[in-house]
């Protein structure tokens, strides 16, 4: 694991002093409490996704607009999500985490308020887009500070035990979601969620300390920030891990954003159903994931686990699309959730193996690389959404085109640019 420096004395105080302090050799192990902040700041993008989701049908009724329109909401969220993270992580290499981190939130309090006021779709639509914009600032830096912290076969369990922690969120927001639509609309939903950031915000300022020494912050501009994500993407390898992830979380979000009305419409499930379906799935997600972290790095190289990880999935999808094309004849909704669950489960070998693999190549630039990282598979799942209601809500079929695309081309980024078998198996 390598060091991430000592800052000399004299020159350095206040929040730089902070940096030293938790950055020493002594404090590198990161504290329970810092665990769960950074899981809280994991968690919080399916947090405003997925307690959203149970209330998709009823938006499209509130503000009368159809349903591929609205899905635009989510398709906005993921959008800002991936800009934002292009502009915070450069910003975190030359200024430190907590700054930007801070701004960020405090901007995702205010643009969530304001979407549970929004009076019409085009501009719940925009302050989803301001809210993605601002929340990347949670997604990128939590990444990077674990970059600080850890390395190699230690990053890849952090990522796990993150991932144990922020897969708590797609359990409960379903059933929170669905259960506030008891109690009120959706705009009661963005409420909760206003009030989550503003939680999470106090936390981080209060608890979460800077783990960037002031001898490795980068201290150009926009030149040397796009310079360094060039450097980045020249590295094949880099890129294949990156683009293999962005592609596996494509398939998951095909399935985010189609599920609501795949479960509620077509198979005439309730809201609370579907959350209880959801969070199950979660549930297969977040324990696949400690398998992973627990018993498989380490171990089995990560490469291996990430290829069972991209076929399992490929496999879920293709049944998937031949359960919806009718192929089996009419299936209920017990074998749609069932290939779901596999699907969705497998994410636990695929998206923590990617982010370690990719990550433990850029120690000279986390932020940016985090970046890369996370606007990949934003971008890539902002395009997949909008293309699973393309055929309107009476069929599953394009979810399932969308996922099996993704899969096959995960798979086939994964064997063209990355290349295990030509390298070490030792990670």
């Amino acid at each position: 694991m390598p060091e991430t420096g000592q800052s000399t004395q004299g020159h350095i105080s206040g929040a730089e002093a902070e940096t030293t302090a938790f950055s020493s050799p002594s404090a590198r192990r990161t504290s329970l409490l810092v665990t769960l902040v950074l899981g809280g700041l994991t968690a919080l993008p399916p947090l405003s996704m997925d307690m959203y989701l149970p209330a998709l049908p009823e938006v499209t009724k509130s503000l009368r607009s159809p349903a591929a329109t609205v899905q635009l909401t989510l398709t906005a969220c993921l959008a800002g999500m991936a800009l934002g993270q292009l502009v915070v992580g450069p910003m975190s290499d030359r200024f430190g985490r907590r700054k930007p981190l801070l701004l960020g939130m405090i901007v995702y309090v205010v643009a969530t308020a304001i979407c549970a006021f929004a009076p019409s779709t085009e501009l719940l639509i925009a302050f989803r887009l301001l809210q993605g914009l601002a929340g990347a600032a949670g997604i990128v830096i939590a990444r990077a500070v674990v970059r600080d912290l850890y390395d190699g076969v230690e990053m890849a369990r952090f990522f796990s035990t993150l991932m144990l922690i922020s897969g708590v969120a797609p359990v409960i927001a379903p059933v929170i979601g669905g259960q506030v639509l008891r109690l009120t609309d959706w705009r009661g939903i963005f409420v909760v969620l206003t009030a989550v950031g503003v939680l999470l915000t106090l936390v981080v300022w209060k608890w979460l300390h800077e783990t960037l020494p002031v001898e490795r912050r980068h201290g150009g501009g926009v030149g040397e920030a796009l310079r360094t994500m060039r450097g980045l993407l020249a590295d094949r390898v880099f890129t294949g891990y990156t683009l293999t992830g962005g592609l596996a979380f494509a398939a998951l979000f095909a399935y985010i954003a189609a599920s609501p009305f795949v479960v509620q419409e077509i198979y005439g499930a309730s809201p609370q159903t579907f959350s209880l379906l959801f969070g199950i799935n979660s549930v297969g997600l977040i324990t696949v994931g400690q398998i992973n972290g627990k018993l498989l790095v380490g171990r089995i190289s990560m490469d291996k686990v990430l290829t069972v990880g991209l076929l399992l999935i490929a496999l879920a999808s293709l049944a998937l699309l031949l359960m919806t094309t009718g192929v089996f004849g009419e299936v209920g909704l017990v074998p749609v959730a069932a290939g779901l669950f596999v699907l969705m489960s497998s994410m636990g070998l695929a998206l923590p193996n990617t982010n370690a693999l990719a990550l433990m190549r850029t120690p000279h630039a986390a932020g940016s690389a985090s970046a890369l990282l996370g606007t990949s598979s934003f971008l890539i799942g902002a395009i997949a959404s909008p293309l699973v209601g393309i055929a309107g809500e009476a069929t599953a079929v394009p979810m399932a085109v969308v996922q099996l695309t993704c899969a096959l081309a995960s798979l086939t980024c994964f064997a063209a640019l990355c290349r295990p078998w030509k390298r070490s198996a030792s990670v």
